[in-house]
């Protein structure tokens, strides 16, 4: 651990375990869900990107979703697997940075096209026939293209906060990556201003759009109960499920982890939350939107169909 007058040079990254059988095990483990990741994110947009059926508001967005996914878990998951197989467990000052900005970047994109993703459903059920007129192409590239540069400007204004903390405490991070809990945990002192940033950002990128997703939900609710049959109200909310899905987790494990003052953080409570949706919802998300979706599966359908051989 190199030091220069309480200059941290670099990072020690622990992880869950020093065991080396465990840390093998978890390589293997991390392997699978990265492998399954990067195949099921890239199937998804390829899918939506051949299948002209699928070239809908809707989709565009999951396409995205999909994107920020599969470019999120390649900022973690390759280091995490270097971490549990070498003995180097160091990460370099310069390296987390760019991890943590790169990271905060994506994260914080990906909550503006689950916000529009709710609009958009109320717009495909309140009035079907003006919905290309309500969600219109140039509308929705314009969306992900501020989704995008909010989420970068946010980073950058978290990062530089973060890392202009002084880190005289052991620069030993118990998790697999660089991350706030563990970064507060590790500085002398956290000023109320880097505190009050904190709540800004989860005020202007978590809170504000979760409000936005609910009222968005009261008036699909309304919409909903004004259809007359009991079929077509079930194919309406069957639309939403997905996506309901798909917020409870992403929000909820976010909210968990940044919504609490730094004197409560708890890394050994906090490290199986962080992981989970900085590893493990990359590879969910394409399993939630396309399990249950029979436009999806007509097009991995179709698809697999064209790619068969001739006999």
């Amino acid at each position: 651990m190199e030091r220069s007058n309480h200059i941290v040079t670099e990072f020690i990254l622990v992880g869950f375990t020093t065991d080396p059988v465990m840390q093998l095990i978890l390589f293997v483990v991390f392997l699978g869900v990265y492998s399954v990741t990067v195949v099921g994110n890239a199937a998804l947009i390829v899918l939506i990107c051949n299948d002209s059926r699928l070239h809908t508001p809707m989709y565009f967005f999951i396409g995205n979703l999909s994107f920020l996914e599969l470019w999120y878990s390649s900022v973690y998951t390759p280091k995490i697997l270097i971490t549990c197989i070498s003995e180097d467990k160091s990460i370099s000052f310069v390296g987390c940075v760019c991890q943590f900005f790169f990271s905060a970047g994506l994260a914080y994109s990906e909550c503006y096209p689950l916000t529009t993703m709710a609009y958009d459903h109320y717009a495909a059920i309140s009035n079907p026939l003006l919905y290309g007129q309500a969600m219109s192409r140039r509308l929705c590239i314009c969306l992900v293209i501020y989704s995008y540069t909010g989420g970068f400007v946010n980073a950058i204004i978290l990062t530089s906060n973060t890392f202009t903390l002084d880190f005289c405490g052991e620069n030993v991070i118990d998790v697999f990556f660089c991350d706030v809990p563990p970064l507060v945990k590790s500085a002398c002192d956290v000023k109320e201003s880097y505190q009050a940033v904190l709540y800004f950002l989860l005020g202007s990128n978590v809170i504000t759009p979760t409000v936005l997703i609910l009222a968005s939900y009261l008036f699909i609710i309304a919409a909903i109960l004004r259809i007359c049959s009991i079929q077509g109200r079930r194919k309406a909310f069957s639309t939403c499920s997905s996506h309901l899905v798909s917020v409870t987790l992403y929000y909820g494990s976010i909210l968990y982890i940044y919504s609490r003052p730094s004197s409560s953080y708890s890394l050994e409570r906090d490290e199986m939350v962080s992981t989970f949706y900085s590893v493990l919802f990359p590879m969910l998300n394409p399993m939630i939107y396309s399990l249950r979706n029979k436009d999806v599966k007509e097009a991995l359908k179709k698809l697999v169909w064209l790619t068969q051989p001739e006999v």
